[in-house]
């Protein structure tokens, strides 16, 4: 059994509610797609990332929340009470949400002046020229007009099944002399099959673009010729579906077989949302509300002509104005020739994505593959690049001989499917594949190499705060420790041997000593760490937290930071996300800011320092401050020791600190008001981190060419 988390009640005045807390950060997601500084590509990405993000977000918590809904209309039959109403919260996030969705509308409408003014256009069906016109046509016989089915609802018993992530047109045919005669059908629009945007020839200087559901809206009286329809209404809607796994406690079904059951189940899940085209056909429009069983508490939310934003995170580069990324660099301690093996066996070394390169763990990967002293390669996967090069290199390692070893998350939400297709890749090639741990996660982001020289066994390998996903490694902002430390070897050996024998190896978890490890001890190890920090400040002695986390809502947590403020411990916070705690300004007599920085990078990384009287603890991590990772997943938290790296580390979050461009200030309001920056040197923290780092990177180069 799993040690059982002290349990604490928190009054709900004290917390601001996580969900409502989320979509205070979407909404800075939103500010970025508005601020006329980011270049226009990144302004309509971010829209997509906003658009995104609101998907999960119906997909995941508003779903969880329409379950907690039945669930308390039971409790409250039984008389038994539920600390939180389900309902206030989602009619909460309908204001919200509908709130945003004009705000998206606006911002959009103005992308697309700025877009015309680079003369780049978005044509509609109605708008093309006549050479556009056959090249339409053309495109649709050649590439779209085998992926449609239409279906002609009206005659069918049921509404057939509409899949999630896709966008459809709700089709009203009627003949111009009678206004009575009509029908409906809907068509899938396979954007994942040909792509959303199609260029289009267009003048010199210009760049004409057309969506495809535009381009079936031009083909519709050839699509339906066969009735003799001539006048065509077409409106784009989706629907969004519970996205949570329901796996039954089925003894007799492999784990493997819950999986694909429930990823079967989640396409056939309850409609959580529904958006609509606001000039869709009435008709139509009731139609699709009756049929889909939604109702008036349904969050049905009227839209412009165009969903499915998330596509426009791809918007073709047709842009005069290059916005390049800033360039990824090998790490000083690599670039000489020396491989990443002897220099991390001598050595810690931290890399951090996205400006240092993730080829050095590839380099890592691939040289064990190789060395024929190399006996083991044990490592952790969450979340894999589709062409995994990380992948590759472990099937290159057991084609060699060595004893390959892969912790694969199959419950990792949204990439179930495809780590269940890579467990097959994985084990044809002889591969060890290990499935995780039931109701458990395994967040921890490991690797351990084991050698064998002459008489000698050495280990190496890494701890992270992110996956090991080289496409991701490019745009997220994580730290990642190399080192070949016999405390911290021996603790991911054991975490292994956990994960090798859940059934009876607990134990394995207990016994580890340097890393932070949930579910045993991290919730129990970070509550002591700040009541040492307390207990200092209450001494009259130095005391101090920084935490950085993508997301802060663990009620115990947060009321020990807030003891911690009480007793006048400086706290400072960058948290990217969820943010529950409520401030209690007139009672904390520390000093305690909290920001959320949003820009190019996604901000992912987890660091936590504590001044412990000069002597500072600090720690990298795979864990935020949730419940759901303190006890219900397997993560790791590793302290770094190296005071070369923790100077490097300590600067890197003190330039985020000092952020007054991309930084907003976390209140109890939610209101996302930027760190001012009047009288003050500007700090952008992602280009100033970027600076800070390539410029150790020209030292340590010019120091060893002499």
């Amino acid at each position: 059994m799993i040690d059982k988390t002290p349990s604490y009640r928190m009054p709900k005045k004290l917390l601001i509610q996580r969900d409502i807390s989320w979509l205070s950060f979407n909404a800075r997601v939103l500010q970025e797609a508005n601020d006329l500084t980011v270049p226009l590509k990144e302004r309509i990405r971010f829209l997509g990332i906003f658009s995104n993000n609101m998907d999960e977000f119906f997909r995941v918590r508003v779903a969880t929340l329409k379950r907690m809904l039945e669930f308390s209309e039971k409790r409250r039959k039984l008389n038994m009470h539920m600390e939180e109403d389900p309902q206030q919260i989602l009619d909460q996030i309908q204001t919200i949400v509908l709130q945003q969705q004009n705000e998206f509308n606006r911002i959009w409408t103005g992308i697309q002046k700025e877009l015309k003014k680079e003369k780049i256009q978005l044509v509609t069906e109605k708008q093309l020229t006549r050479e556009q016109q056959s090249f339409v046509k053309k495109y649709f016989d050649e590439e779209v007009r085998s992926n449609i089915i239409p279906l002609m609802v009206e005659s069918l018993p049921q509404l057939p099944y509409l899949r999630d992530k896709s966008i459809y047109l709700g089709v009203v045919m009627r003949k111009k002399n009678s206004a009575y005669h009509q029908k409906y059908a809907l068509i899938e629009v396979p954007a994942k099959a040909v792509g959303r945007f199609i260029q289009l020839p267009s003048k010199t200087n210009e760049k004409h673009i057309i969506l495809l559901e535009d381009v079936i809206r031009f083909n519709l009286p050839v699509i339906f010729s066969y009735f003799g329809y001539d006048h065509f209404e077409s409106h784009i809607f989706k629907v969004t579906k519970d996205a949570e796994i329901d796996l039954d406690n089925d003894v007799s079904t492999s784990f493997v077989e819950k999986i694909e059951k429930g990823v079967k189940n989640r396409r056939k899940g309850k409609p959580v949302r529904f958006v609509y085209d606001k000039e869709m056909d009435a008709g139509l429009l009731e139609y699709l509300i009756r049929r889909l069983s939604l109702n008036h508490k349904s969050n049905i939310i009227p839209g412009g002509r165009i969903h499915n934003f998330r596509h426009f995170m791809d918007f073709p580069d047709v842009f005069r104005t290059k916005n390049p990324r800033r360039a990824a660099f090998t790490h000083p301690a690599l670039q000489s020739s020396m491989r990443v093996t002897d220099v991390i066996v001598k050595k810690d070394l931290m890399l951090h994505f996205p400006y240092h390169s993730f080829n050095a763990i590839i380099d890592l990967l691939r040289e064990a593959a190789m060395d024929p002293d190399v006996s083991s390669i044990k490592i952790t996967a969450y979340r894999l690049a589709s062409n995994s090069k990380v992948i590759n290199a472990l099937i290159n390692a057991a084609r060699n001989g060595k004893e390959v070893v892969v912790m694969l998350e199959l419950k990792a939400r949204f990439d179930e499917e495809a780590n269940l297709e890579w467990k097959k890749i994985l084990e044809e090639e002889g591969v060890t594949v290990l499935l995780g741990v039931p109701r458990m996660k395994i967040h921890a982001k490991l690797c351990i190499i084991k050698k064998r020289k002459g008489n000698k066994t050495i280990q190496y390998g890494f701890v992270s705060t992110g996956n090991l996903n080289e496409k991701t490694a490019t745009v997220y902002g994580d730290h990642c420790l190399l080192t070949a430390n016999r405390n911290v070897m021996a603790d991911i050996n054991r975490i292994f041997h956990y994960l090798e024998n859940w059934k009876t190896g607990i134990q394995h978890l207990r016994m580890c000593k340097t890393l932070m490890v949930c579910p045993i001890q991290m919730r129990q190890s970070l509550l002591a760490l700040v009541d040492k920090e307390i207990k200092n400040a209450k001494a009259g002695k130095e005391s101090g937290i920084i935490l950085k986390v993508n997301s802060l809502s663990d009620a115990a947590l947060i009321a020990k930071l807030g003891e911690a403020a009480r007793a006048g411990v400086p706290i400072r916070m960058v948290v990217r996300g969820i943010y529950c705690m409520m401030r209690e300004p007139k009672k904390e007599k520390g000093e305690v800011t909290a920001i959320s920085i949003v820009d190019e990078y996604l901000e992912h990384a987890r660091v936590m320092i504590f001044h412990n009287l000069g002597k500072e603890k600090i720690y990298i991590s795979s864990a935020d401050w949730m419940v759901r990772n303190l006890d219900h997943r397997v993560e790791a938290a590793v302290p770094v020791t190296d005071p070369g790296i923790c100077e490097e580390l300590k600067e890197i979050i003190h330039i985020q600190l000092r952020d007054n461009v991309k930084a907003r200030i976390l209140d109890n309001d939610l209101n996302n008001n930027y760190v001012p920056s009047t009288g003050k040197k500007q700090v952008r923290s992602q280009i100033g981190t970027y600076h800070y780092l390539h410029k150790k990177n020209i030292v340590n180069s010019e120091v060893s060419s002499h």
